[in-house]
């Protein structure tokens, strides 16, 4: 058996499989010097448009600024508030923060981690302008519960990085929601080789609205109405994601087969809790979550035997200094910071093995043992 050390993302196989699309997409784009808003963007948007199921995707240059372009295409800004869930990586609240709402943030069920309706439901109050559900590890939010307990006039804004290809009842991340922004860094399920993102949107006002602040708050050259950004989606970064798109489908499927090895591997297994899939989900496995008691040692004890895990993430939201002046309290979320102290992210891409995933769980169930 091979003792080479197991990393918690390879991207060596999708690189393998895409590399000759992209070099000879890389070579028409450096043969027109079309560089920036190439035709090769715009042929990505519509082609991801058409995956996911929306009417409109407009490229930016990362996920962030996918979300708070986002939000200020719908007008929300200072003294307003959005509700964002305690447990999701910074870029959900910081995207809330720089538009210049503030993020009222809410726990999470203890099953599945995501956004919990009711706690939604106690939060808005006569400031609130729209609630961010952040579809996370693979799997979607309860769109139709949080749409059930929120005011028609509330927008729901999606966060749909860690969900490229998720579905609910048959529908895509990023269809239930006024409009939506994902990411494309190179580890999500569908990544480019660097940072991009986008937003999808069915509202076509919505979509003119952002790719006029990605371009300096301008759809006509030199005629600036609005203050806007340069964030846009880099043509070659276009040619990379057109390539993987392509190969998207099958690679989250050999997620979903190695989630299936993974439980199977696990079954039986004390102290490990293995992920559990919400109703109507189909779940992409961006990340394979387990909950262990005593986390940080098994982790460690995990790199010792050569297998990489991660956290994802080990300090709620509210526990962050750049948060601190929205005075939350340690136990103001109980299941995000009890889930905080136990979530372990195993290694799943495309292309991991049968062979290290039993590695994997090797050093996992070795780690459980007391020293």
């Amino acid at each position: 058996m091979s003792d080479r050390p197991i990393p918690l993302v390879d991207l060596g196989y999708q690189q393998r499989q895409v590399a000759e699309d992209v070099r000879a997409g890389w070579e028409a784009v450096l043969e027109r010097t079309a560089f920036v808003l190439g035709d090769e963007v715009a042929t990505f948007e519509q082609a991801y448009a058409d995956f996911t199921g929306v009417s409109h995707c407009v490229g930016v240059a990362n996920g962030t600024d996918a979300l708070e372009m986002a939000l200020r295409a719908l007008d929300i800004g200072p003294g307003d508030e959005v509700v964002v869930p305690a447990n999701t990586f910074v870029a959900s609240a910081l995207a809330v923060r720089r538009s210049g709402a503030t993020p009222v943030l809410v726990d999470v069920d203890a099953d599945h981690l995501l956004i919990e309706p009711g706690q939604v439901a106690e939060a808005v109050g006569p400031r609130t302008r729209a609630v961010m559900p952040v579809h996370l590890y693979g799997q979607m939010a309860p769109m139709h519960e949080l749409a059930a307990c929120c005011d028609p006039d509330l927008a729901i804004v999606e966060d749909c990085a860690q969900a490229q290809g998720a579905t609910q009842g048959g529908a895509h991340a990023g269809t239930f929601g006024a409009i939506s922004g994902t990411s494309f860094y190179p580890g999500k399920n569908l990544g480019a080789y660097g940072d991009a993102g986008a937003v999808l949107t069915d509202d076509e006002g919505l979509a003119r609205r952002v790719r006029a602040l990605r371009n300096y708050g301008s759809e006509q050259k030199y005629v600036h109405d609005e203050i806007g950004f340069n964030s846009r989606l880099d043509t070659l970064q276009a040619v990379v994601l057109t390539a993987k798109l392509a190969r998207l489908g099958q690679w989250n499927e050999e997620r979903q087969q190695a989630s299936r090895r993974y439980e199977h591997l696990l079954e039986g297994v004390e102290r490990v809790t293995t992920p559990r899939i919400a109703p109507g989900n189909a779940h992409v496995w961006h990340l394979y979550v387990v909950r262990v008691p005593g986390r940080d040692d098994i982790l460690r004890g995990m790199a010792e035997k050569g297998v990489h895990a991660g956290i994802h993430y080990p300090t709620p939201v509210h526990r962050l200094g750049a948060f601190r002046d929205l005075g939350y309290s340690a136990g103001d979320f109980p299941v995000t910071e009890a889930a905080s102290l136990e979530i372990l992210s195993l290694p799943i891409y495309p292309g991991i093995t049968e062979v290290q995933q039993e590695r994997v769980v090797d050093a996992l169930v070795a780690s459980l043992e007391p020293s």
